[in-house]
């Protein structure tokens, strides 16, 4: 039997789901911050012993690959990459933003009117986004975007967007009143979607490979030196 497990860390969210063939049978996560560390494997654990499944029951692992949390995304690649290592499973990855937007057109009517644009916050006016369409087909690469009041002003000419997500915020402060401009609220990516979307994928044998995988960090770690 096929079982999927799907980890998502990119986020403040800790999050775990099973899939058996395309069912989802189980979900266990947690919305604190900085749990990511002390709690994945736990939840893991849990969670495998709720649904009745061993860890060789399972077939792959789907992770959450980013952009997102430096730390979250280090801590999530580490939990898949020692389970894949270990029952010799393969590796899946699944886009944070293509995830985050695919939640986004589950919770909207009608989702072939409007464009889509999920926004993880970075530092400062800094979002790292891009477009799609209601198919997840991407009008846009994934970037880090600063963003200011005409950013994605050629796009909101002629279509309806949808913006969510964790950076969705600074955007809808600079473009209050633009009729074409559209927020949804509370979009974080979950381990069910990322399992959603690993599935297909399962099915055509589209996998990472383990030894050299590493997550999509867009950019690189920003360290600052310690006080003392």
């Amino acid at each position: 039997m096929a079982f999927l497990l799907a980890l998502e860390t990119s986020s403040t969210v800790c999050s775990v789901a099973l899939f058996k063939k395309e069912q989802l049978i189980g979900v266990s996560e947690l919305q604190i911050e900085k749990s990511h560390s002390s709690h994945i494997t736990v939840l893991i654990q849990q969670l495998l012993q709720n649904c009745q499944v061993s860890l060789s029951n399972l077939s792959a692992v789907a992770i959450s690959g980013g952009p997102g949390s430096y730390t979250g995304l280090r801590i999530g690649s580490a939990t898949a990459k020692g389970l894949c290592f270990s029952l010799d499973i393969p590796l899946i990855e699944v886009s944070t933003l293509e995830a985050m937007a695919a939640m986004a057109i589950k919770h909207t009517p009608d989702p072939e009117a409007y464009i889509y644009c999920p926004m993880i916050d970075a530092r400062r006016m800094e979002v790292y986004t891009y477009l799609t369409h209601h198919n997840l087909q991407a009008i846009t690469p994934v970037a880090p975007v600063v963003v200011e009041k005409d950013s994605f002003k050629s796009y909101l000419l002629e279509n309806k967007i949808i913006f969510c997500g964790s950076g969705a915020s600074k955007f809808r402060d600079l473009i209050k009143g633009e009729v074409n401009a559209l927020f949804l609220d509370n979009i974080k990516p979950t381990a069910s979607i990322i399992g959603e979307l690993a599935l297909p994928k399962l099915a055509e044998n589209i996998f990472q490979n383990v030894a050299y995988y590493e997550p999509f960090y867009l950019k690189e770690v920003y360290i600052t030196s310690s006080a003392k």
